[in-house]
């Protein structure tokens, strides 16, 4: 098992022992291939967390693609083939997120599933998260289930051209072994009409909503962005009395400056 990440303000202690820490829990989604994890890693650069050991970090990023249901062998060669709908709700272990993602908030320690992307199968492999001040957690439908969209309490939408989108995705998918062909294929019968369907119309959900991803990252530091992040996060902070407090006022400062 490997370890993502820790909420602990000191040295590691047995897990009895741990002060648990409710985390700042936002949600990221967008598009297939829209930058979604970029905008997250750029927020752990921002509050200073990203040459941080992952047992010491304060903040931890989770992907929703972690929870694809486990595949029947009828499914899974329809996978192989680019005949499997990824893009679905009904793609993912609704279930389990939800369960993970509820025992997060209450501050537990949690294992979460691997997945293969290559051989689309869930590895016997998971990975532990610790307690963290603040969980980013993106995907494409994070926000499309109410009872887990109602769980963050800050939501981004990376808003992204569907051209930049599809080149990226078309990298991405070749670089993993597939089928120029098959990836077009797929995008269009599956990738597409769902981002429409199901991924879009979340965007209304989003107290902020980022144009061009993370070559526009000033919108994290302007409008609801300084309200929630000065209004809840330093509060929970100061309630927590964590030492992360001073790296994390590194992208709340300029967001309140921002909007003086």
């Amino acid at each position: 098992m490997a370890a993502a990440g820790s909420g602990d303000c000191e040295a590691p202690a047995p897990e009895a022992e741990r002060p648990h820490p409710r985390p700042f829990l936002i949600g990221v989604s967008g598009g297939t291939a829209s930058g979604k994890t970029t905008v997250c890693e750029k927020i752990m650069e921002l509050l200073g967390q990203n040459e941080v050991d992952h047992r010491q970090r304060k903040l931890v990023i989770l992907s929703q693609d972690r929870f694809y249901k486990v595949l029947t062998a009828e499914q899974k060669a329809k996978a192989l083939k680019g005949q499997y709908n990824f893009d679905h709700p009904d793609a993912f272990d609704n279930d389990l997120m939800h369960r993970t993602l509820k025992n997060i908030v209450e501050g537990r320690t949690v294992e979460v599933p691997t997945y293969d992307f290559v051989t689309h199968s869930r590895l016997p492999e998971t990975t532990v998260v610790y307690p963290a001040d603040v969980v980013l957690f993106e995907g494409i439908l994070v926000f499309y289930s109410q009872e887990i969209r109602d769980m963050f309490h800050l939501r981004l939408f990376v808003d992204t051209d569907s051209d930049v989108r599809l080149s990226r995705r078309v990298l991405r998918d070749v670089h993993r072994g597939r089928d120029l062909e098959q990836i077009l294929t797929q995008y269009t019968t599956f990738v597409k009409p769902a981002f429409e369907e199901f991924c879009l119309p979340t965007k209304k959900y989003a107290d902020v909503i980022i144009p061009r991803g993370v070559d526009n990252m000033d919108v994290l530091r302007a409008g609801h962005c300084a309200v929630h992040l000065e209004s809840q996060l330093l509060r929970r902070l100061r309630q927590d009395g964590c030492e992360c407090q001073a790296s994390l006022s590194h992208l709340v400062r300029p967001c309140v400056k921002m909007n003086m």
